[in-house]
């Protein structure tokens, strides 16, 4: 896939990994497919979908099984009736190929450990509606929770 990753390189350091994913929905998980309590919560057991999309849950499987690696990205490789596969590109961060190269070497600082667990890969960000413009306006100052915090304080003057 071209374009996406313009920091790989076919080098030392970098490791490929291929995962597959079931296909499908999210099955909510209640007892006996019986979701009790009030009306509300008593929606639909089958109908669910997962709120990030299959290639964000696969890197973040990969980085939970590889945990010295840093995940760089990921993309699709191919899907039959039952899987998707996936190929995660991770850096290992302590190669010398790496720690020299000035291109990739931001991915050995310290804020870049699990960037997949944070949302902070292509396929993670996809799901945090990020953007520009008014489609964009739930998630101004950075994320849906910081909007709506700022959204929902009072800032008041303090009269002196």
């Amino acid at each position: 896939s071209s374009g996406i990753n313009a920091e790989y390189k076919a080098k030392q350091g970098f490791v490929i990994y291929r995962i597959s994913m079931r296909r499908g929905g999210r099955k909510r998980p209640v007892a006996k497919g019986c979701p009790y309590g009030k009306p509300k919560t008593s929606g639909a057991v089958k109908q669910q979908k997962p709120e990030r999309n299959l290639q964000s849950i696969a890197e973040e499987r990969v980085g939970r099984r590889l945990k010295g690696l840093r995940i760089l990205n990921s993309y699709w490789v191919g899907q039959d009736s039952t899987y998707k596969y996936y190929e995660v590109i991770m850096v290992d961060i302590h190669h010398a190929a790496i720690t020299r190269d000035p291109k990739i070497n931001w991915m050995c600082n310290p804020v870049q450990k699990h960037r997949e667990l944070r949302g902070l890969t292509a396929a993670g960000k996809s799901s945090r509606g990020l953007g520009k413009g008014h489609k964009f306006n739930q998630t101004k100052g950075g994320s849906r929770r910081a909007n709506w915090l700022k959204r929902n304080s009072l800032k008041i003057r303090r009269k002196r």
